[in-house]
């Protein structure tokens, strides 16, 4: 046993963030976390022991992900789809949310990250999305297109606080956008923040539950009078 890999489920952002927050806990544990595609927002952690790491690279660590697309037979006939109404389809199989990753959703198909012990259930018995007849199989890793679209944002702020920083990307009154914060809604790198003045580091990825993920780019400039143009990319 002490050669095997040991694998989680996939994890949502609150245990995520537990596994961050006691991160000392594991520091004699060398550990690696994936979610199937970069930026993934649900992930699992890998539990590397010693002698795996004598002769593969970090990047090289396998993980028991399978990526599954799930397409309309007849598109002109098929319902708009959602997120929602994916999940719901696979959770009807019997199927526990933990063996699931993100389902990333575009015009025409839906990608969805789930355990590779799990992936020919789905693709067996996956054959419809509320009224929709679809089809469901495995694509391999190497030809998978992820509709993952970036949009870029500029603005100005005074300090790249959390609470300033989300206030470029989303809608909303600062106060509400602060409210969330404190309400533990906010992740940076899936550990839950809720000090509005915690400082972002150029690269971290911020979630905010029900409104979206985006990275901050770092600052681009400052002006004289001490204001900070920043940059962002929004996912969506």
């Amino acid at each position: 046993m002490k050669n095997i890999i040991i694998y989680s489920n996939f994890l949502n952002l609150n245990e995520l963030h537990i596994f961050h927050s006691n991160l000392q806990k594991f520091s004699f544990v060398k550990w690696k976390i994936f979610g199937g595609y970069e930026f993934a927002e649900r992930q699992i952690v890998a539990f590397i022991p010693d002698a795996f790491c004598l002769y593969r690279e970090e990047d090289q660590i396998p993980f028991p992900i399978a990526t599954l697309e799930i397409k309309p037979c007849n598109l002109k006939f098929s319902d708009p789809l959602t997120h929602r109404d994916y999940l719901g389809a696979v959770l009807n199989l019997g199927i526990d949310r933990s063996q699931i990753g993100d389902i990333l959703v575009e015009e025409g198909r839906a990608l969805l990250f789930c355990r590779q012990s799990i992936k020919e259930l789905i693709c067996q018995e996956l054959c419809r999305v509320r009224h929709t007849v679809v089809s469901t199989k495995e694509v391999i890793e190497e030809k998978i297109d992820i509709p993952l679209k970036k949009e870029e944002i500029q603005g100005s702020v005074s300090s790249v606080r959390l609470d300033a920083v989300i206030a470029q990307a989303f809608p909303g009154s600062r106060s509400s956008l602060t409210a969330m914060i404190e309400a533990g809604k906010v992740f940076v790198n899936g550990k839950m923040i809720t000090s509005n003045g915690y400082h972002l580091k150029e690269k971290d990825i911020i979630s905010v539950r029900g409104m979206g993920r985006f990275q901050y780019m770092g600052e681009i400039s400052r002006t004289k009078k001490g204001r900070i143009l920043i940059s962002l990319e929004k996912y969506s």
